[in-house]
């Protein structure tokens, strides 16, 4: 047995990883444990925003809307690579929500993210407006309102990576397969051998309540799985702007531009019953999400036309309501009493807007019984690896890498700086040419930057780089996959 940790979290989500960061930049020496790879479940299927909540407000969830719309400018801020503004426009429709009722929520919206740095709502025409062109002939008036857009798998990887720069060892591919007290310690063995700490943390997302009881404990609450669906097509518009689309069932629909050459539309909201190992859209779900595009788009999208579709389960809190999207998406951290031996907390539900409120909460409640987190909370200003320049200033860190790589074309630099920020100069190093990075697979990828990403990021596999650390699975050859798999011997 290794020796003993202060902190051992078991889950490698957005959760598990803002957790093992904030306890490792308090003092605390943490394990942090993933059964797959680090954001392999629903940490990496989202509809890719970091967003209040718009939707919350029918819901009267002020309160996690706020707090969501908090940390939305605090996440652009320390996280300006990889979070960056967008501005959404919804359509006013006959016989749905009226256009006073839109008005008043969005106004509230924007009431709520007082003192923040992104601009308001306004009203609009769309028969003037851009992303009215590609629009079918009908809704002429809408709104255009602020949110962001955030690679969120990569927002899990830098996170572990910041957790790991602060002594937090990350231990990807190790399942806990079993967890108990022993006096004021727990012991969790996994195949890679048996860890002990101080304290235990159950941040298994959808899974947090097999986790509980790996652990021999009753799960302090129940989880509502519910499954989040998303389809990728061909780009159906060429402006910057998403869409936000009512549909009859009162649910809402995004339309978000995405890889430059593709438009993501999602997402569903469907009880999930089945595995959590194999999670995927349903012919069902791909059918709903084309028709509710087709709904507003001139041009209809059928599923001949999609191209890749994702689904993850996300992790609710079962608060008994009737419909899975108006079940709450905040979230309940219990911890154990100190007469129950060492502590366990528990992490049920939250999204990925608020992780970082959630694991500074989290770390907060363990401070009361570990003396290591010794430090004050930090996470709220300081940068996560690659973030250190001002967050309104992306562009102007895509154009430096330009100047210094000048084999780099626009599309390339912006896609690096988007995905390492400043620490794309750690694997483009004294390049002055892409031959310079060594072997090419295709779609901009390097074996420099594949060779970054097993040292520095934990990825193993062909999967683990084209759809976690990138999204180049969506623009690279099956050749240069295989071949990319055969580099990896994965």
């Amino acid at each position: 047995m290794s020796a003993p940790f202060d902190l051992i979290v078991i889950g490698g989500g957005v959760n598990g990883a803002g957790i093992a960061r904030d306890a490792a930049g308090r003092g605390a020496s943490v394990l942090l444990l993933e059964a797959d790879d680090l954001a392999s479940g629903t940490s990496s299927a989202s509809t890719k925003l970091v967003h209040g909540g718009l939707r919350y407000l029918e819901y009267y969830e002020f309160g996690l809307v706020r707090e969501a719309l908090l940390e939305r400018e605090r996440l652009w801020r320390i996280a300006p690579h990889i979070v960056r503004p967008m501005r959404f426009v919804l359509p006013a429709m006959p016989g749905m929500r009226p256009r006073w009722m839109l008005r008043a929520g969005l106004a509230l919206y924007d009431l709520l993210a007082l003192g923040g740095s992104l601009p308001g709502t306004r009203s609009i025409r769309l028969d003037s407006h851009a992303s009215g062109k590609p629009l079918k002939p009908g809704p002429t008036r809408g709104f255009e309102y602020s949110d962001c857009w955030v690679d969120d798998a990569r927002l899990v990887v830098l996170t572990a990576k910041d957790a790991a720069r602060r002594g937090a060892a990350v231990r990807s591919r190790t399942p806990a397969t079993a967890a108990r007290r022993e006096g004021e310690k727990w012991i969790v063995e996994t195949p890679a051998g048996n860890y002990s700490a101080s304290a235990l943390v159950n941040a298994g997302g959808p899974a947090a309540e097999a986790v509980a009881r790996l652990a021999g404990v009753e799960p302090a609450w129940h989880i509502r799985p519910v499954r989040g669906s998303h389809i990728v097509v061909p780009k159906l518009f060429d402006h910057p702007f998403a869409y936000i689309f009512q549909l009859p069932d009162t649910r809402i629909c995004f339309a978000i531009p995405w890889e430059d050459d593709f438009t993501l539309i999602g997402t569903t909201d469907a009880d999930h019953h089945g595995s959590l190992d194999h999670v995927e859209a349903s012919d069902a779900e791909v059918r709903y999400l084309c028709e509710a595009a087709s709904r507003y788009f001139a041009r209809g999208v059928t599923p001949a036309d999609v191209v890749w579709t994702y689904a993850g389960v996300r992790a609710l809190v079962d608060d008994g309501s009737g419909r899975p999207e108006a079940a709450t998406r905040g979230y309940r951290l219990p911890l154990s009493e100190p007469g129950e031996g060492a502590p366990l907390l528990g992490v049920y539900g939250g999204k990925i807007t608020s992780h970082r409120h959630l694991a500074e909460e989290a770390v907060d409640k363990l401070a009361e019984r570990l003396p290591a987190l010794s430090r004050p909370a930090w996470t709220a200003s300081e940068p996560l690896p690659g973030g250190d320049f001002p967050h309104t200033e992306q562009a102007g860190v895509i154009a430096l890498l330009q100047r210094d790589y000048s084999f780099l074309g626009e599309r390339d630099a912006t896609r690096i700086v988007r995905a390492y920020g400043t620490l794309a100069r750690d694997w483009l190093g004294t390049a002055r040419a892409w031959d310079d990075l060594g072997r090419q697979f295709g779609a901009g990828l390097s074996e420099a930057e594949v060779d970054y990403l097993k040292r520095e990021e934990w990825a193993q596999t062909a999967e683990d780089v084209l759809w976690r650390r990138t999204k180049l699975g969506m623009h690279m050859s099956e050749a240069g996959q295989v071949a990319l798999s055969e580099y990896l011997g994965s």
